[in-house]
C-alpha cells in the first residue's frame, strides 16, 4: 500500500544539504509535488532561486530549480516571474512539456511567451532599442516549427501576423502552395484591429505572393486580389496586373475592372481610367473598354436594368399604408414617401406616383422636398436621363421661380440628382456647384448641397469643398448643415487636416445646432477608414463640452475604424454609451457599435444585449438601430428574437427603431431562412392601421416595410461589397440615414446601402446573352414572398324580419292550398330544386384523367394502383433552372452552378464559399441547418464574364434599355418619366403649380362644451 505523502517539508530539507547531488534530487523531487504543496514550497522560494543563479551546481540542477520557481510562481499568479524562470529551465520545460498534468501550466506559458514576444517584436520595429531575449526566440522558433510539423499552418500565421514575422507566412507558403492560407492572413489583417500604417505593409508584402489568375478555377482568389488593390487604393499596383491581364486574358482584365468598381473610390477609379496606357492598335479597344468600365456606369446600367426586369413591388402594400395613414400630417405623408422610394429604389417605376396624384398634391413645404427626392431614389441611377426625369423640378436658367413653395421641389429635385448620379457623379459635380452658386433661397442651397456631397462623394474636389465653404459662412441654420455634411463627403477618408481645422473651428463659433451637427458628422467622414490617423481629432472630440461635437467624435471613432472590430475602439463607445450626460451621444454610441462589427454580425446581439434592456430609452434605441445595421440582410434569428419584445416597448421611439431594425434584417428573406417573416410583416400592417399608435412607431413600421421590400425586392443591405472590402457608399449611406432622428430628407440615403442581387452574364462584347444557370437548392427556400391578398368585400345579410305567429299560420294555410292546387295539375312531372339538379350534373361529369371529384374526393381516371393518395404533400423539386438577369440572394449563391455542357462558363467562379454541386443540394435541409443568416455573405454574384465556348455560333442577346428619346418639356402640372408609359395630363401635382385649387377645409362645427362631464 502507497501512502499519499501530506507534506514537502522532508524534500525541502535537502536544500540546506551541502552535497549538491542532495540539492539535485530534491529539486528533482519537488517538481510534481508543486500542484499540491505550493503554499509550503513558496516559503523556499528565495532559496530555489538562489540555486537557480548558483553556478557550482550542473545544469541539470539549475534547470530544474528554474522550473520549481517558475512553477510556483505560476500558481501565485505571478505570470511574468512564471515565464522568466520557464525560460532559463532549458530542457527541463521542454520535458515538463511531455508529462502528464502539466498542460494547463505549460500552455499558461506558451500564451504568456507568445504576448511577451509579440510587445517585444512591434516594440523594435516600431524603433525600439530594447532586444529580444534569445531564449524567447528559441522558444517561439520552436512553437513555430510545431505548427508547422503539425499541419496548424492557421496557427503560425496568426501568432506571425502578430508579431510582424511576414518571413514565416512566406516560408509556410512556400511550402504549401496553398492560396487559401494567403487568403486566410490577407483577412486576418484586414478584419482585426491591426494598424493602418502595418496592414499597408503586410497586403503590399502579399501582393506578389498571389500566383496570376487565370480563367476558371484558376481565378478563385480573383476575390481577394480585387479586396487587396481596392484597401490599398494605388494605381501603381493595380495597373500592372491589369495590363498583364490585357496580353494574356482580356475577359479576366474586364473582371477585375467591374470587381474593382464595386468597391473602390471615385478618385482611385478616376485615376486608374487616366493613367491606364493607350495601348497599340490591338489592345486600344481593350483599354477603351476597361475606361468605360471604370466609370462605374457600365455596372450601374446593368443592375438597373436588373432591377427593372425583376421589380416584384407588391403595390397592395403601399395601397394598405396609404389608406392608413393621414396624407394632411407631414409626418405620415413623408412615412409613405419614403416607403414608396425604397420599394421602387432603382427600379425607374414611378407608378404609385401616378396612381395617387392627388395624394402626392397634398405634400407642403418639406414634405414636398422629401417628394421630390424620391425620385432620385427611385431612379437611382439612370444618369442618362437624370436631368429629363428631374427637369420640371429643376431651378431655370433665369433664376429661381418666385411662386410661393416652388423651392421646395427645387431643392429636392437637386438633392435627386445627387441621388440618380451617386457612385458615379464625376459628370454632375460641375452642374450641381453651378446650382448653389446660382442658388439664392437656403432651401434650393440645401438641396443643391446635399445633391453636391452625394454625387461628388470621395472626389476630393478642392473646388467644390470651397463652393460649399462659401455657403457655409453664409452662416444659414438650414443651408449650413446640408454643407457641413456635403463637405465631409467631398473629403471622404483623406483625413485632410487644414479643412477639418476650418470645420471645427466654424463649429465652435456658430449659434445654429444644425450647423455644428452638420460640421461634427463632416469632420466623422472625412476621418473613414483612417484608424489612428483620427485618434487625435476623436480625443479632441470626446471632451468637448458641446454634446453635439461630442456626438460627431462618437461617429468620427465609428467611421475612422469601420469594419475593424478594433477593441479599444468597442470599448471606448461601450463606456460612452453608460456614462454620457447626453442622451444623444449614449444613443450614437450604441448604434456606432455596428460599424465597428458589421463583418461578424452573430457577435453583435450578445454585445448589445444587456443595452437592449437599458433603463434608458436612447440606448434601448441606438441597440436596435445597431441590430439592424450589423445583421441587415442576413435574417439572424437571435437579433430578431432582442427586438421582436423591442417593437412592444413603452416608448414610442423605441419601437420605432425595432421596425425598422427588423426590415432591415429580413430584407430578402423567405419564410423557410427566416421563420420570424410572416409575423413581422403582419405585426406592420396592423401598427401602420392602428390609428391609436403613436405616429413615431407607424413611422418605422412603415419605413420598416419599406426596407423589407426594398428596390422590388432585389436588392439586400450590405455594408461589404461583393470582394468583401467595405462597401464605402453604403456605410456613408447608412450612417446619414441614421441622422433622419434630426432631419427627415437624410434618411433617402439609405438608398445607397442598396445591394442589388443577381446574375448577371456578360460576354467579351459587353453584351447579355441569353442563358440559363442551375440552383442546387429547393426554389421555395429563396423565392419571393407571396404578395398580399386583396381584403374580401364583406356581404350584408339582411337581418329577418320578425313574423306574427298569426300571420305565420294564415300563409300556412295558403302554402297548402297552393301545393295541393299544383299537385293536381302536374301530378307526372319530375321536379327538382334548381341546387340538386346543378349537384346531379356535376356528379355525372366524368373527371379528366388524374383530377379530383368534387363530389366524393376521390381520384379519377388513373389505374387503381397509380392512383396517389390525396393528402401525401406533392415533392418539391431539388434544383431549379434560372435564366440570365435573375435574382440570386447571397444566401445562394455557393449554390448556383453552371452547366458543364453549357455554351457558357464564368470567367471566374460565381461565390468566394464552396460551391454545392449538383446532386448535394439542400432539398431536405433545414434553414437553422445550413446557416442561413449566421455570417454575411461577401464575395461573389454581380456582374460575371462569360467565356463562350461557340463563338463562332451566333447567340441571342437580352436588349438593355440605356436612354430614352427626350421628352418634350412637360408643362408644370405633369409628372415626367422615363418609362415607356405616356405622359398623361395631371391635375396637381408636387411641382410648382401652386395655383391649383387646395382641398376643400372641414366644415366648422361647435364642440358642446357645456356637456363635458
Amino acid at each position: 500500500m502507497v501512502r499519499s505523502q501530506s507534506s514537502a517539508a522532508g524534500v525541502l530539507a535537502l536544500l540546506q544539504e551541502p552535497d549538491h547531488i542532495f540539492k539535485q534530487h530534491a529539486l528533482k523531487a519537488l517538481i510534481p509535488l508543486v500542484p499540491q504543496f505550493w503554499a509550503e514550497i513558496s516559503e523556499e522560494i528565495a532559496t530555489i532561486e538562489g540555486l537557480y543563479e548558483n553556478e557550482d551546481l550542473p545544469k541539470p540542477a539549475r534547470d530544474a530549480a528554474a522550473l520549481v520557481a517558475s512553477k510556483v510562481y505560476y500558481f501565485l499568479s505571478e505570470y511574468d516571474e512564471a515565464l522568466s524562470f520557464a525560460l532559463g529551465s532549458g530542457n527541463a520545460f521542454q520535458a515538463e512539456a511531455r508529462s502528464r498534468g502539466s498542460e494547463e501550466y505549460v500552455e499558461t506559458i506558451v500564451s504568456k511567451a507568445i504576448d511577451r514576444y509579440i510587445v517585444t517584436r512591434s516594440a523594435e520595429t516600431s524603433g525600439s532599442k530594447e532586444k529580444i531575449d534569445s531564449r524567447l526566440q528559441d522558444m517561439i522558433e520552436g512553437i513555430f516549427g510545431r505548427c508547422v510539423a503539425e499541419g496548424e499552418f492557421k496557427q503560425a500565421i496568426g501568432i506571425a501576423l502578430e508579431s510582424r514575422r511576414l518571413d514565416v507566412i512566406a516560408s509556410i507558403y512556400s511550402k504549401t502552395k496553398d492560396i487559401g492560407l494567403l487568403t486566410y492572413a490577407m483577412e486576418g489583417i484586414l478584419d482585426t484591429g491591426f494598424s493602418l500604417s502595418y496592414r499597408d505593409e503586410v497586403l503590399r508584402f502579399f501582393l506578389p505572393l498571389f500566383p496570376k489568375p487565370t480563367a476558371g478555377e484558376g481565378a478563385a482568389h480573383l476575390h481577394s486580389l480585387t479586396r487587396l488593390l481596392v484597401t490599398l487604393s494605388d494605381p501603381s499596383l493595380t495597373i500592372p496586373l491589369i495590363t498583364s491581364l490585357v496580353a494574356s486574358d482580356t475577359l479576366l482584365a474586364y473582371q477585375l475592372a467591374f470587381d474593382l468598381v464595386e468597391g473602390g473610390s471615385q478618385d482611385f477609379l478616376e485615376t486608374l481610367r487616366t493613367d491606364l496606357p493607350a495601348g497599340d492598335d490591338s489592345t486600344k479597344p481593350v483599354y477603351d473598354k476597361i475606361r468605360i468600365i471604370l466609370t462605374g456606369k457600365e455596372s450601374t446600367k446593368f443592375y438597373r436594368e436588373f432591377l427593372k426586369r425583376n421589380n416584384q413591388t407588391d403595390l397592395l402594400i403601399l395601397k394598405g399604408t396609404k389608406e392608413s395613414l393621414e396624407p394632411r400630417s407631414s409626418i405620415y405623408h413623408t412615412a409613405l414617401t419614403l416607403q414608396n422610394a425604397f420599394m421602387h429604389a432603382g427600379t425607374t417605376s414611378d407608378t404609385f406616383l401616378r396612381d395617387n396624384l392627388e395624394w402626392l398634391a397634398l405634400a407642403a413645404n418639406w414634405s414636398k422636398f422629401s417628394a421630390t427626392a424620391g425620385l432620385g431614389v427611385i431612379h437611382k441611377g439612370y444618369f442618362e436621363q437624370g436631368l429629363t426625369i428631374l427637369g420640371p423640378y429643376l431651378p431655370q436658367p433665369g433664376g429661381e421661380s418666385n411662386i410661393p413653395g416652388a423651392a421646395y421641389s427645387e431643392g429636392g429635385a437637386l438633392y435627386a440628382l445627387g441621388l440618380i448620379n451617386a457612385g458615379c457623379g464625376s459628370d454632375m459635380i460641375n452642374y450641381l456647384r453651378d446650382a448653389l452658386k446660382a442658388a439664392q433661397g437656403e432651401v434650393v442651397q440645401h438641396g443643391a448641397a446635399l445633391g453636391l456631397g452625394v454625387a461628388g462623394m470621395g472626389s476630393k474636389s478642392m473646388e467644390a469643398f470651397e463652393d460649399l465653404k462659401t455657403t457655409l459662412f453664409t452662416d444659414s441654420a438650414v443651408a449650413g448643415e446640408a454643407s457641413g455634411y456635403a463637405m465631409g463627403l467631398i473629403m471622404l477618408g483623406t483625413a485632410a487636416s487644414e479643412p477639418v481645422r476650418e470645420m471645427l473651428q466654424y463649429a465652435r463659433d456658430t449659434q445654429h445646432e444644425k450647423i455644428i451637427r452638420g460640421l461634427a458628422m463632416g469632420t466623422a467622414f472625412i476621418f473613414y477608414g483612417k484608424q489612428e490617423q483620427a485618434d487625435e481629432t476623436i480625443k479632441l472630440l470626446l471632451e468637448e463640452k458641446d454634446p453635439i461635437l461630442r456626438y460627431g467624435g462618437v461617429y468620427t471613432l465609428a467611421l475612422a475604424y469601420a469594419g475593424t472590430a478594433n477593441n479599444e475602439a468597442v470599448r471606448k463607445l461601450l463606456h460612452i454609451a453608460v456614462s454620457d450626460t447626453s442622451d444623444d451621444v449614449r444613443r450614437a454610441a450604441v448604434t456606432s457599435l455596428a460599424f465597428l462589427l458589421f463583418k461578424n454580425p452573430g457577435q453583435v446581439p450578445r454585445v448589445v444585449q444587456l443595452l437592449s434592456e437599458s433603463y434608458n430609452p436612447h440606448v434601448r434605441c441606438g441597440a436596435t438601430l445597431a441590430l439592424g445595421i450589423a445583421c441587415a440582410g442576413t435574417g439572424l434569428q437571435d437579433a430578431v428574437e432582442i427586438l421582436e419584445p423591442m417593437t412592444k416597448d413603452s416608448v414610442d421611439f423605441v419601437r420605432q427603431g425595432a421596425f425598422i431594425a427588423l426590415g432591415m434584417i429580413l430584407v430578402e428573406q423567405t419564410e423557410a431562412s427566416s421563420p420570424s417573416l410572416a409575423a413581422t410583416r403582419s405585426k406592420y400592417a396592423k401598427v401602420i392601421a392602428d390609428k391609436h399608435e403613436d405616429p413615431m412607431a407607424r413611422f418605422g413600421a412603415a419605413i420598416g416595410q419599406g426596407f423589407i421590400d426594398a428596390g422590388g425586392r432585389n436588392v439586400t443591405i450590405n455594408l461589404q461589397s461583393r470582394a468583401g472590402s467595405i462597401n464605402t457608399n453604403a456605410v456613408v449611406g447608412i450612417v446619414l440615414f441614421c441622422q433622419f432622428w434630426y432631419w427627415y430628407p437624410l434618411a433617402h440615403c439609405a438608398a445607397l446601402s442598396f445591394s442589388p442581387t443577381g446574375i448577371i452574364g456578360l460576354n467579351g462584347d459587353l453584351k447579355a446573352p441569353k442563358f440559363d444557370f442551375v440552383s442546387n437548392a429547393k426554389p421555395s427556400l429563396f423565392a419571393y414572398p407571396s404578395s398580399v391578398k386583396p381584403p374580401k368585400k364583406e356581404t350584408v345579410t339582411k337581418v329577418a324580419t320578425a313574423v306574427l305567429s298569426t300571420t305565420a299560420k294564415v300563409k300556412a294555410r295558403e302554402k297548402e292550398k297552393k301545393k295541393a292546387a299544383a299537385n293536381d295539375e302536374s301530378m307526372d312531372l319530375d321536379t327538382k330544386p334548381e341546387g340538386d339538379i346543378d349537384a346531379e350534373m356535376k356528379s355525372e361529369e366524368s373527371p379528366k384523367d388524374g383530377d379530383v371529384s368534387p363530389i366524393n374526393q376521390s381520384v379519377s381516371g388513373l389505374p387503381e394502383e397509380t392512383r396517389p393518395s390525396i393528402s401525401r404533400k406533392r415533392t418539391e423539386v431539388t434544383t431549379e433552372i434560372r435564366p440570365n438577369f435573375t435574382r440570386v440572394t447571397p444566401a445562394q449563391l455557393s449554390y448556383i452552378t453552371f452547366p458543364q455542357d453549357g455554351r457558357y462558363q464564368p470567367v471566374r467562379p460565381v461565390s468566394a464559399k464552396t460551391q454545392v454541386s449538383k446532386g448535394k443540394g439542400i432539398a431536405g435541409t433545414s434553414a437553422s441547418a445550413l446557416g442561413l443568416g449566421t455570417e454575411k455573405y461577401a464575395g461573389g454574384g454581380g456582374i460575371l464574364i462569360l467565356i463562350d465556348s461557340q463563338s463562332t455560333e451566333e447567340a441571342e442577346y437580352i436588349e438593355i434599355e440605356t436612354a430614352l428619346p427626350p421628352a418634350p418639356a412637360a408643362p408644370q402640372q405633369q409628372l415626367q418619366t422615363p418609362t415607356n408609359v405616356p405622359v398623361h395630363p395631371i391635375g396637381r401635382h408636387i411641382a410648382l403649380d401652386e395655383s391649383a385649387p387646395e382641398a376643400e377645409p372641414p366644415e366648422s362645427f361647435e364642440y358642446p362644451f357645456d356637456n363635458d362631464t
